[in-house]
């Protein structure tokens, strides 16, 4: 098992939310948690191509983009302002909800930004460290007692 203490989770997170569908993957080393990013043609040192298979790595897919999406839909459905949750809420309908959500919080609520980014990154650990131990890579008890101790920040 993993020292949970000595991994990046936000790399992890980081993995875990690419969507891209470009020729990579983000892998992490079972025996010492380090991630690395492998592409088709640089491989994991961006010079020497190998294959997947030959790597002794676990292979971190992505979750899927409605995971993220939650995140937007309760951050503004939490938020004590009606009006900029009303507004972030219509933000998020439809396609380009990311970048409509993103473009709405910089230009008109710039001050809950740091709220939203606090709100976004306690969850995206969150989902590290359980990604971590579905994949058994750091133990169930480690993982839960961190989910516990890791819960949403209040928002404004």
């Amino acid at each position: 098992m993993l020292d949970l203490s000595r991994l990046d989770l936000e790399e992890i997170a980081t993995a875990l939310a690419d969507q891209t569908d470009y020729e990579h993957r983000w892998l992490i080393n079972p025996q010492t948690g380090e991630i690395v990013f492998w592409t088709t043609d640089g491989g994991i040192d961006g010079h020497t191509p190998v294959d997947l298979d030959d790597l002794d790595l676990v292979g971190i897919d992505p979750l899927p983009s409605y995971v993220w999406y939650q995140d937007m839909a309760d951050f503004a459905e939490r938020i004590s302002d009606a009006a900029a949750g009303s507004r972030l809420a219509r933000a998020i309908q439809g396609r380009g909800a990311f970048r409509r959500f993103r473009n709405e919080l910089h230009e008109e609520y710039p001050h809950l930004l740091p709220a939203w980014s606090a709100f976004r990154d306690v969850r995206a650990r969150r989902r590290a460290v359980e990604w971590l131990v579905d994949n058994s890579l750091v133990d169930e008890e480690t993982g839960e007692r961190f989910v516990a101790e890791h819960r949403d920040p209040d928002l404004p």
